[in-house]
């Protein structure tokens, strides 16, 4: 039986679907943070030149990935809501933000533990760690200027352009290690193979995955609240809370 997905870019349709899905990225996103954090603080071995500091990467490198995708899909949202008018897209963008920037947050607050022990000091004005530092920035200025302009439709533009325009740091942060001398270390996983302990890739990727549900979870539970907002002043959201009334 084929299902008309199309239907689903209508926030009206779309709110019920996010509700029975929510469940099925949370669960598993709490399961699997249990179970890559026991494996990466338990299982893993110690490694031979960090120590026991490197463990940090089991938080800080998932939180790390994830602050760079989340806003270029982000971007990508509100790059469709700009083009094409559609009102789920913007609410999709505006519901990724601040996930976006809590790992960034999570990002830069990890590595400053990861750094002291590394380098001697919290801060380094290090290419990497100064374009995730923008990246924070620019989340919490597509935040502020949305929340800064009254009209919806308004707030929904100017923070696509803003996001659009900050995509651009997104590659300079990947890059960083490989376009400038920096102390941040490149990446340790690559398409070539790794020296990673079995142990710590497991960790590593459960931690990842993890992170990942979690994101969809959270974004799907915030982009059902941002509808509801929006859309408050229709008959189908007023019948809703005469029903849950």
């Amino acid at each position: 039986m084929a299902i008309n997905w199309f239907k689903y870019s209508a926030p009206t349709a779309f709110y019920g679907l996010a509700g029975k899905m929510i469940p099925w990225f949370a669960v598993p996103a709490a399961v699997l943070f249990m179970v890559g954090m026991y494996i990466g603080f338990f299982v893993a071995p110690t490694d031979a030149i960090q120590s026991e500091a490197y463990r940090i990467i089991f938080i800080h490198v998932p939180a790390s990935i994830l602050s760079m995708f989340i806003y270029l899909i982000m971007a990508g949202y509100a790059a469709l809501g700009l083009i094409f008018n559609t009102r789920l897209s913007s609410m999709m963008a505006t519901a990724l933000a601040p996930t976006g920037a809590l790992f960034a947050f999570i990002s830069l607050w990890t590595g400053a533990l990861w750094g002291k022990p590394m380098w001697g000091a919290w801060w380094v004005w290090d290419a990497r760690l100064t374009s995730e530092l923008i990246l924070l920035f620019l989340y919490l200025g597509f935040i502020a200027l949305q929340s800064s302009i009254e009209d919806p439709r308004r707030a929904d533009r100017a923070g696509a352009l803003l996001a659009i325009v900050g995509s651009v740091n997104v590659p300079i942060i990947y890059f960083s290690v490989k376009w400038w001398n920096t102390l941040h270390q490149g990446a340790t996983i690559k398409f070539t193979g790794t020296s990673m302990h079995v142990a710590m890739q497991q960790a590593m990727f459960i931690m990842l995955l993890a992170c990942w549900l979690y994101v969809i979870a959270v974004t799907l539970a915030r982009v059902r609240s941002i509808i509801l907002e929006r859309e408050r002043n229709t008959q189908w959201v007023n019948e809703l809370k005469e029903v849950r009334s």
